[in-house]
Order: structure tokens, then sequence, then C-alpha cells
């Protein structure tokens, strides 16, 4: 696991966390920003995946 796969996913749950309180809270923005981090984080985490398989690519 690389940093880009830790920082993805930790962007998707906060961004969940966000979209939620969004909802309890009746923001609407609060709940599209959640969104956006998911989506950045989801991204991100894909990234760090292709990082880890051209790594392990260069090992064989």
């Amino acid at each position: 696991m690389n940093k880009d796969q830790v920082k993805g996913k930790a962007k998707d749950i906060g961004g969940k966390i966000q979209e939620e309180v969004g909802k309890v809270v009746g923001s609407n923005k609060q709940q599209a920003e959640g969104l956006a981090k998911q989506a950045e984080g989801k991204l991100q985490e894909k990234a760090g995946d292709a990082k880890e398989v051209i790594k392990d690519r260069g090992n064989r």
C-alpha cells in the first residue's frame, strides 16, 4: 500500500462523513463538498493502485 492509496481512502471516508453531516444539518453545500471529496479520494486511490501495479511489474 502506498501513500496515494492511504490518502485517497482517507479523503473518501472524510467526504462520506461530510456528506452525512450535510444531510443531518440540511446543508446542500456540505453534501456537495463531501461528494466532491469522495470523488477526489477515489481518484487518488486508483492512481495509487496503478502505481502499485507498475511497481509490481517492474519487480519481475
